[in-house]
């Protein structure tokens, strides 16, 4: 029958006798049962070989890459014995609680073993001191219960039930009295193998915990009340009880950071799966924005692979990396929102959210949560955008919360950011730190608990990052797609019936007309003729998703410039004027004249031309002229139509050739202009497309000529620099910077600075 010595949850170990290497045979052998029938990393070796400096273990060396193996070198015994009585206090009074008595029998009952078992091997060593003694007895005593245990040689301990004495001599081993044949000692290459195996594993982290275990029952979703505050658990803190995480009047918002593949955006998924499942959509909504590309939190959205969306979410920004305007347009919003509440507030003489909730019970009034995920992007550089993003930030932080308004910044490297760590005023709002492995400059700066970290866990900390606010979580895996689908769906299925899916804003993907909202609720007039036409031009970087619209009334300057190189873009800005101009006119009530002369823009053009039908005339490098003429000479005619007419003119910098051979250069270029001064205020205007702003100054009269007669530009590849002067207030020109299928929209009748907008794509 096998002879088995009770060790882990059990006792202790003491071997004795006159056959040395019958003894260090049994050592082996017992230290790597317990390291191998174990989960890898749940026992932790101290060994104290004096004589041998450590060589009576040196096959299980590989454990101390893991942490798993410590030597104490000669002198450090009681220090040792100090450490182990102290860990037996600590979980006594923080694990057990007085609520079990032992770690065994709180496992047994949930499940859970939140701390490892603690094996110091003594292999000989002087004389115990008086203190070395009584700590010694201590850990005989009252270690069992809490893991932590004995095996010794050539030392003595205490007699004690829980002490398990073997005898080994030459020809006879003893366990409690009982004749045993002891093993033959393990081969050294199976020690060192199985010690490297458990130290890989180890290393690689504990698995992630189920992401339901931070999902209430499903009877009992929504039933929290957020009037107070939000909370939720994130994972399991190292004694097996949940790690709470609060937003709310203290802490209102929180910083996440940690390096590139440590589980910052599992982590922001965990903690939303938390927040929905326990709180509606009437009392919690989210705004979430990624400024690194990828599209994992497209999900949370309507998509055509998934029909599903977050109740809870309002908006959803991916791919937002190259347009910070979104992110500066968020805030404003919030901004907006926060001025909204105030007023609300101010009105019912209330100051924070929970006491306007119980004045204004009818009220529209959730706890809103804003994820910027990266979110260093929008406050990079030291531009106008940065400086206003940091001012509504910090606005944001300062009375967000009262107002039940949470900011929750991501970052994985926040080092270097002077828009935000040069405002110490914001980032003293940010009081809940959440770091993950490796974080660096998210806690206090003499705070290092994130350096140590295994994978799946985070240093969760209230205080600002102060030491004393520590909580290690282990958080679940929420970010696959399996994973959240199930509680999206469930959720998605509890939704309220005027529930509307979130705002979905791609920065790699070309909006189209006519799904925008605003050319939806485009009619014709039932005059007729519109008093004041809209001409929509793209779709603005913002929250509603709304479009650029310039009004074309009767009044001087109402004609457009689209400039730059870019021909699908600038024929796009032009398509789309044109169809959001037709579809405000009855058939055969406005008249639309397209001169196409770039053959590059002839598709896009002929396109545009065969849809308007009856309504549109073309035009191309022969017949320009003749429309100029036409046109120019009957705006002061007695008697001229006034219906509306529209000139849409495709590169039409390239038509001073042809003006200049067919009605002399001057004649032809000062009909354009005269068109430009005299046709909106006759309902004729002008949406043409110059390939430079050079070419539309030389065009217009040269270098300093007044440019009143262009009230509105779209400025595609062209630099700030070159739109100051006439074209732009103020001097220097607009923090403009071109990039891929983005304008610069500016109507001076309308705006202080442009307007960052995305051109519609093709309609066909």
């Amino acid at each position: 029958m096998p002879a088995l010595v009770p060790l882990l949850d059990a006792g202790h170990v003491q071997l004795t006798g006159t056959d040395r290497d019958g003894i260090a045979a049994v050592v082996p052998a017992l230290l790597l049962r317990s390291v191998g029938r174990a989960d890898p990393g749940t026992v932790r070796l101290f060994g104290y070989d004096p004589e041998h400096l450590g060589g009576g273990l040196a096959g299980f060396a590989p454990l101390g890459t893991a942490g798993l193996l410590t030597f104490v070198g000669p002198g450090g015994l009681g220090r040792l014995l100090d450490d182990l009585v102290e860990q037996i206090r600590r979980i006594n009074e923080t694990v057990l609680a007085g609520e079990y008595a032992s770690l065994r029998a709180l496992a047994a009952a949930t499940g859970r073993r939140p701390e490892p078992w603690r094996v110091a091997v003594l292999l000989g060593g002087d004389e115990l001191s008086r203190h070395e003694r009584g700590q010694l007895d201590r850990v005989v005593r009252t270690g069992a219960a809490c893991g932590v245990h004995l095996v010794v040689r050539g030392v003595d301990l205490p007699d004690d039930p829980t002490v398990t004495r073997v005898v080994v001599e030459p020809d006879d081993a003893r366990i409690a009295g009982l004749s045993v044949a002891l093993d033959a000692p393990p081969p050294a290459p199976l020690v060192t193998e199985t010690c490297r195996e458990v130290a890989s594993r180890v290393n690689a982290g504990p698995p992630p915990a189920p992401f339901t275990d931070l999902l209430p029952p499903p009877e009992e979703y929504w039933r929290e009340d957020s009037a107070h505050g939000l909370t939720a658990p994130i994972g399991e803190g190292p004694h097996g009880r949940p790690v709470l995480l609060t937003l709310g009047d203290y802490p209102p918002h929180a910083l996440i950071g940690g390096p590139s593949g440590t589980g910052k955006t599992n982590l922001i998924f965990a903690w939303i799966g938390a927040l929905a499942s326990r709180y509606s959509p009437a009392e919690l909504e989210f705004y979430l924005l990624d400024f690194k590309e990828g599209v994992s939190f497209a999900r949370f959205a309507q998509g055509r692979r998934d029909p599903s969306w977050l109740p809870h979410m309002r908006l959803v920004g991916i791919n937002v990396n190259t347009d910070r305007e979104f992110g500066l347009a968020l805030l404003r919003f919030l901004a907006e929102e926060l001025r909204r509440r105030a007023d609300a507030a101010k009105k019912h003489e209330v100051t924070k959210l929970a006491e306007l909730r119980a004045v204004d019970p009818t009220g529209h009034w959730p706890r809103i949560v804003a994820v910027v995920d990266e979110f260093q992007a929008l406050l990079a550089g030291r531009d106008v955008v940065a400086r206003e993003a940091a001012d509504l930030l910090e606005d944001l932080a300062r009375r967000g919360r009262s107002q039940g308004i949470h900011l929750v910044l991501a970052s994985q490297d926040v080092r270097g950011i002077e828009a935000l760590w040069g405002r110490p005023a914001l980032v003293a709002q940010f009081t809940l730190r959440i770091a993950l492995p490796k974080a660096l400059r998210i806690l206090a700066e003499r705070n290092d608990a994130a350096q140590s970290l295994p994978r799946h866990h985070a240093v969760v900390n209230a205080e600002s990052g102060l030491v004393e606010g520590n909580e290690v979580a282990r958080i679940p895996s929420a970010s696959d797609w399996e994973t959240w689908s199930e509680l999206q769906h469930r959720l998605w299925r509890m939704r309220p019936q005027d529930a509307a899916p979130a705002r979905l804003f791609d920065g790699d993907a070309i909006p189209r007309l006519a799904d925008a909202p605003d050319f939806r609720a485009l009619t014709a007039s039932e005059q007729g003729v519109p008093r004041s036409p809209v001409a929509l031009l793209g779709e603005i970087i913002d929250v509603q998703a709304r479009s650029a619209a310039l009004r074309l009334p009767r009044a001087p300057g109402r004609n457009l410039a689209v400039l730059g190189t870019r021909v699908d873009e600038a024929c796009a800005v032009l398509d789309a004027a044109a169809r959001s101009l037709a579809r405000q006119h009855r058939p055969g009530s406005a008249r639309f004249s397209i001169a196409c002369l770039d053959p590059d823009a002839d598709p896009a053009a002929r396109a545009l031309y065969d849809d308007l039908a009856d309504d549109a005339a073309w035009y191309d490098e022969e017949t320009v002229p003749e429309l100029m003429a036409e046109v120019g000479d009957s705006l002061g005619a007695p008697g001229a139509p006034n219906s509306p007419h529209y000139l849409l003119l495709y590169a039409v910098d390239a038509a001073a050739g042809q003006l200049a051979g067919k009605a002399g250069r001057r004649t032809g270029l000062e009909q354009l202009r005269r068109i430009l001064h005299d046709g909106p205020e006759r309902r004729t205007h002008v949406l043409a497309w110059w390939r430079g702003v050079a070419r539309m100054r030389a065009d217009l009269g040269g270098a300093g000529a007044r440019l009143d007669q262009i009230g509105a530009w779209v400025a595609l590849d062209v630099q700030g620099a070159e739109l100051s002067g006439a074209l732009y207030p103020g001097t220097g020109g607009p923090d403009w910077y071109p990039r891929p299928w983005r304008g610069l929209y500016f109507d001076r009748a309308v705006h202080r600075t442009g307007q960052v907008i995305i051109p519609y794509g093709p309609s066909r």
